[in-house]
């Protein structure tokens, strides 16, 4: 299974956008095999130095929650996508596609920022 970049992580750490079935622009079969035993052996450090501080995962995942990480990873693997984002959800990483900018349960803009502007100039915020 070709694995790389993360759900809105494109960085190598999970499925390209919530995809296991894409490849990011970070992989490479060195680099997804070097991940794969991170994840397998719980490698918090080795993960780290693979992801070079790149994308939003980097600075939601620790060490203290990187197991939780891994397994939502094996999760994903096996297909079991629910079980993977109730872990994504529980560790703050959206649900994939995107969607963990600005959504909540599918609602752009709801308690979470969202995308507000005065588009029309008339000094209120307008949700886009």
């Amino acid at each position: 299974m070709a694995i790389a970049g993360a759900a809105a992580y494109s960085t190598g750490a999970l499925a390209y956008r919530g995809d296991v079935n894409k490849t990011g622009p970070n992989y490479s079969p060195e680099r997804h095999e070097q991940m794969e035993r991170a994840f397998e052996s719980n490698d918090y450090n080795a993960w780290k130095n693979l992801m070079n501080g790149r994308g939003r995962v980097s600075e939601v995942v620790s060490e203290g929650n990187f197991n939780r990480f891994a397994q939502m990873h094996k999760l994903m693997e096996e297909g079991k996508n629910d079980e993977a984002n109730k872990i994504r959800q529980e560790l703050g990483l959206g649900q994939g596609g995107g969607q963990g900018k600005g959504m909540v349960d599918g609602q752009r803009g709801q308690n979470r920022g969202g995308s507000f502007v005065d588009a029309n100039g008339d000094g209120k915020c307008d949700r886009l």
